[in-house]
């Protein structure tokens, strides 16, 4: 079973080795070591000690091979191993593993009686899956393990096919931007002051829908309810538009002497800014509802369709304030 498929059986019984050796309690050493020979099993890490249908313990196969012939089994076993029921979670399962310093753990069934064991090797590949899908979920990727796994390994021709679309559309909105200032030459001509504002409005545009964008992917691969965060997302949006535009009013005032140009560059903060919003939440979703990863995709392509529209939202209120 490889790690990406651990992550899909969520709990013990999709992990639980049933043909393991097994013995008695009053069995003697040399007798179980005996009887292991010429036998197949899942897994020989541990011998289930079974009074009856019952587990009463656990005897490393490490354990037994040291003991001596004529030793009680009873004696040289973990008389109280860990035991839990078939639908227990497999991360629980792990973490009692290792809690208790066992290499197997014991399924019981709902009437007490002993299903198999969960081995080592099965609960190293749960660990591993675990930590790779918490790692995604915390670095907002991925809401599977298995994809961040993929993601992280695959070769180089993949990994230029799952970024150069992207990529290639981004540099269709750079073309597309130059079109749109060239667009505005005139006013451009007319006063020169304007093209200086262009590289901020569309860098805190931009720093925004960022920010907006994180935070949503990252819900989105906790499996948050997104209407959790769209309306605060966009009223946050909205104010720091607001909170920019009125930081740098008075400065480019000030700098400057130009009040039109001040104006309008701080009312094109405002609404590139909570455009950014808007677009950071509305990108990775429908990446997401596609089927796509909106690691890959959303951040190009926010950042073309941010740029445009805060290029376009300020000329647009730039001819109609700069007179």
């Amino acid at each position: 079973m490889g790690v990406s498929d651990a992550a899909v059986g969520r709990d013990a019984a999709a992990h639980v080795a049933v043909r393991v050796p097994r013995a008695g309690p009053g069995d003697r050493a040399g007798d179980v070591r005996s009887s292991l020979a010429g036998e197949r099993f899942d897994c020989a890490d541990d011998i289930a000690v079974l009074d009856g249908e019952r587990i009463v313990g656990l005897l490393p196969i490490e354990r037994l091979l040291a003991a001596p012939a004529g030793a009680q089994v009873g004696c040289i076993m973990n008389p109280e191993p860990p035991v839990v029921a078939p639908g227990h979670d497999q991360e629980a399962v792990a973490w009692e593993m290792v809690r208790r310093g066992e290499s197997s753990v014991a399924v019981e069934d709902g009437a007490g009686r002993f299903v198999g064991l969960v081995p080592p090797h099965r609960m190293i590949e749960v660990l591993l899956a675990e930590h790779d899908e918490d790692l995604a979920r915390l670095a907002g990727y991925l809401s599977r393990a298995g994809q961040a796994r993929q993601a992280a390994e695959e070769p180089l021709l993949r990994r230029l096919w799952h970024r150069l679309p992207w990529l290639a559309i981004g540099l269709a909105g750079a073309m597309l931007s130059a079109v749109f200032v060239g667009a505005f030459e005139a006013d451009l001509e007319e006063n020169v002051l304007l093209a200086i504002f262009i590289p901020a409005v569309v860098y805190m545009a931009d720093a925004v829908g960022t920010q907006t964008e994180a935070v949503l992917i990252r819900r989105m691969a906790a499996g948050v309810d997104l209407r959790v965060v769209v309306l605060r997302e966009a009223g946050t949006g909205a104010v720091l538009g607001l909170l920019l535009a009125a930081v740098f009013l008075p400065f480019a005032w000030l700098v400057w002497g130009d009040g039109q140009v001040a104006i309008a560059v701080a009312l094109a903060l405002f609404a590139a800014c909570a455009m950014a919003t808007v677009v950071a939440m509305a990108l990775p979703w429908l990446l997401s509802r596609s089927g796509r990863d909106p690691a890959f995709g959303s951040g190009p392509l926010a950042t073309v369709v941010q740029d445009l529209l805060s290029i376009l939202t300020y000329f647009l209120v730039a001819s109609v304030v700069v007179s």
